[in-house]
């Protein structure tokens, strides 16, 4: 991809065996970040590629949408000359990348400690359900689990008695791709220090459990575990989504100084002499009379009234987008979080960009997702493999 900008990790070579979406996502942020990753596919290819519909051009857009940026090849590890490959390939690799459950990788003569004997400077990058030590070691995981298990089930939704909701996205997995990324970069670093490898190890899990920082701040606390509060905040008021003429409005009064220039902006400074909302403590005491309160007075006008007023005045406000208006916002497009690609087959294909940006290494490349082995010809002749042996080890024919 000789059109990829030199990102901060620039030289770093990744083979990713991962499938799905936590790992993908992890080789996606490394790719990005200017790492040349290889993405090792079964001949049956990444369970995402029939993740359809959506498609375009026949190719699965969530496929396309997280394994940009990456060089595709297939190899069938139940072949004994497809694992010798993979072997070769890891000898001089920088990072390997998997999410299979524990044991797989040492069933097919993978596993870490034989690979660092011919590596010793490989870090090996594992993202499963639970971790790789524990009493839930060995148990498989999916993001919907993990939410359940983690407490973010129990926190979301509208109210109490109400039935558990997970999290729109999947944010689980999507959660556990950043951190193996940012472990992976940390390890990296040691590496160009020292010249040693290391095992990096997270899970959905741990994942989830890291998104409920002020949640488990109350219940490790008070010893008592919060509910689902709906779009409110449990520690400040009013911090939530109100209905308006039209739609809904989002109020980020996190602060009293903000409190204060609400209730001028909205007409209505009456309620800061209200001792149940003069202060943090009564607001959040009294959080069903002031989101009912608040809601009567944000019914008169129209959103895009009240944002006008709003933001005029230096408030924190802001609308309820959906996807696809969120796709159109202008400081969407103006920060390039939607990038467009060219696909072999799908042609134009737009994706999310890179939401990190670095003034000297910009990082965000710009090649599409691999068609299922598109570069398997290609990157085994880098490691030394005529046509016939490579086509044969990799499953594709014969």
């Amino acid at each position: 991809m000789s059109d990829k900008p030199k990102g901060p990790l620039d030289g770093m070579t990744v083979i990713e065996l991962a499938h799905v979406m936590a790992g993908p996502v992890c080789g996606l942020m490394l790719a990005d970040m200017g790492a040349e990753v290889i993405k090792v596919e079964k001949p049956a290819g990444d369970d995402t590629r029939r993740a359809v519909p959506p498609e375009i051009g026949g190719e699965s857009a969530p496929f396309m949408m997280v394994n940009r940026n990456k060089r595709g090849i297939v190899l069938n590890l139940k072949d004994p000359r497809g694992v010798a490959i993979l072997k070769r390939m890891l000898a001089s690799a920088d990072v390997v990348l998997e999410n299979y459950r524990k044991g797989t990788m040492e069933r097919l003569g993978l596993g870490y400690e034989e690979l660092r004997r011919a590596n010793p400077g490989l870090i090996h990058a594992g993202i499963s359900g639970f971790g790789r030590t524990g009493p839930y070691a060995e148990r498989g995981g999916f993001d919907l689990i993990a939410q359940g298990m983690s407490g973010l089930m129990a926190i979301t939704g509208e109210g109490p008695g109400r039935a558990p909701v997970k999290v729109g996205a999947p944010v689980s997995d999507i959660t556990a791709g950043i951190l193996t990324a940012m472990g992976v970069a940390a390890a990296y670093a040691h590496r160009l220090q020292t010249g040693e490898g290391q095992r990096v190890d997270t899970s959905l899990f741990e994942a989830a459990i890291t998104l409920t920082y002020w949640q488990s701040a109350i219940a490790l606390a008070t010893g008592v575990s919060p509910g689902p509060m709906g779009s409110a905040h449990p520690l400040n008021a009013p911090y939530q989504a109100f209905r308006t003429a039209d739609g809904w409005i989002n109020i980020g009064a996190a602060n009293q100084t903000n409190w204060e220039r609400l209730v001028q902006l909205i007409g209505a400074p009456e309620l800061n002499d209200d001792p149940r909302f003069a202060a943090n403590t009564g607001r959040m005491a009294n959080l069903a009379a002031l989101t009912e309160t608040l809601t009567a007075i944000f019914r008169r006008k129209s959103t895009g009234e009240w944002l006008e007023l709003l933001e005029d005045g230096g408030f924190p406000a802001g609308p309820v987008l959906s996807i696809a208006e969120m796709h159109a916002d202008p400081q969407t497009r103006a920060r390039e979080m939607v990038v467009a690609t060219d696909h072999p087959v799908a042609g134009r294909v737009e994706t999310l960009g890179l939401p990190v940006k670095s003034g000297r290494t910009p990082g965000g490349g710009r090649g599409p997702a691999p068609t299922q082995g598109q570069h398997t010809g290609e990157v085994l002749g880098e490691y030394g493999y005529g046509e016939a042996e490579g086509v044969i080890a990799a499953g594709v024919a014969g």
